[in-house]
């Protein structure tokens, strides 16, 4: 499968299935400034939750034909084999992106397993063939990047931007920051000056674990 990332803020969303399922389809999504949309005759508690404080609508009924306009992404999460494979069919002759909890070879796209460090996002994928062992692959990763290599990103960031926008003559800071590099502990030899230009004193961005 091709390797992307979407922009949803604002982008019509809609989950088929109202149970664990469906729950852990919509987190994410509301994450990403999504508007979503669940189809469901009935909530599970948190589902409900989010309903009642307005964060996502929902449509309090089974899949219907028609229900799905206006979708870019369809998750069809239902207990229902033939209702996910309807729904599947039906999104995808409107033009709309559809993930198929099961059967899942009616998909367009999988969800892959992911961990966030900030702006730094790492995801692992199976195809769909083991979801287990994608989780596997996640909590290792969880252990594996720590919470400084968000911050680690953040610096090179303003980095990037100070030197994008100052004169090439200009590109010498009378201090500099010192971040952890991939691999490094904090304070220790793997660090990497980011070269971020302090006024009064050089910065350390120290390990959160």
């Amino acid at each position: 499968m091709y390797a992307i990332q979407l922009r949803l803020m604002d982008r019509h969303c809609i989950v088929l299935g109202g149970g664990r399922v469906a729950q852990r389809k919509v987190r994410p999504l509301l994450a990403e400034g999504a508007l979503v949309e669940v189809i469901a005759p009935a909530l599970c508690g948190e589902l409900q939750q989010l309903a009642a404080a307005g964060k996502i609508r929902w449509r309090a009924a089974g899949y219907t034909a028609g229900c799905l306009a206006g979708a870019f992404l369809v998750f069809c999460a239902t207990d229902d084999l033939a209702v996910n494979a309807a729904a599947a069919a039906e999104a995808q002759r409107q033009g709309s992106l559809v993930n198929v909890a099961a059967p899942p070879e009616h998909s367009d796209f999988q969800v892959p397993a992911s961990i966030r460090r900030g702006r730094l996002q790492l995801t692992v994928s199976t195809g769909g063939a083991s979801p287990a062992f994608s989780r596997l692959l996640r909590e290792r990763l969880e252990r594996e990047y720590g919470r400084v290599y968000g911050e680690w990103l953040e610096c090179l960031e303003r980095l990037r931007a100070e030197l994008r926008d100052r004169p090439r003559a200009a590109h010498r800071p009378a201090a500099s920051c010192r971040a952890p590099g991939p691999g490094s502990r904090a304070g220790g030899s793997g660090s990497r000056r980011c070269r971020r230009p302090c006024r009064h004193r050089p910065c350390v961005l120290r390990a959160g674990g």
